[in-house]
């Protein structure tokens, strides 16, 4: 058994995440529309623009470079939530002008969700660079939808994931010591 007792973390206000879902909704949204109108899914005679430009004609596409800044993002609120942009800009600009929340919400949940985010963005930005045609408009568009889903009716897909990983005693839970 462990020695400390345990205590259930801080609450957060749970309009700030949905906050943040908005501004990476929004920004997703542009992604997956340079996706769909720049190389990721350009056509050429041979076949895929992608196959056959350069790792650097890759990576410099600015769907590319978008999907890698909010992926750099996500990271940041999986590493540090409390100074990642869109929190500090809602607890700074937004958070003053609100009332109370009337309840807090655990942090691990919308964190773990910025993770999944993560995860989907970089799988999108690596077959991107391998030169895999659509993978970065899809991976953009399927984090766009949790990212809307979140703004819109706060229901946050990677909250539900971390909830179903927590029952299966997968994540959020201290194990028991072994006998």
């Amino acid at each position: 058994m462990s020695d400390r007792s345990h205590t259930p973390p801080r609450g957060i206000d749970p309009r700030g995440p949905r906050f943040a879902a908005g501004i990476t909704a929004l920004l997703l949204l542009v992604d997956v529309f340079l996706g769909l109108t720049g190389l990721a899914t350009a056509q050429v005679a041979g076949g895929w623009a992608l196959t056959s430009a350069t790792i650097v004609e890759r990576f410099l596409d600015p769907a590319f470079l978008l999907l890698l800044a909010l992926a750099l993002l996500f990271l940041w609120s999986v590493l540090s939530p409390r100074t990642a942009p869109w929190g500090v800009l809602y607890r700074t600009l937004v958070q003053p002008r609100l009332d109370l929340p009337t309840e807090l919400e655990d942090p691990r949940p919308p964190r773990f969700a910025q993770g999944v985010g993560l995860f989907v963005t970089a799988i999108g930005l690596v077959l991107h660079l391998l030169g895999v045609p659509w993978a970065l408009p899809i991976a953009a568009a399927m984090a766009f939808i949790a990212a809307f889903l979140n703004a819109a009716f706060g229901l946050c897909l990677g909250c539900q994931l971390y909830l179903l990983l927590q029952r299966a005693g997968l994540v959020g839970r201290e194990r028991p010591a072994a006998a």
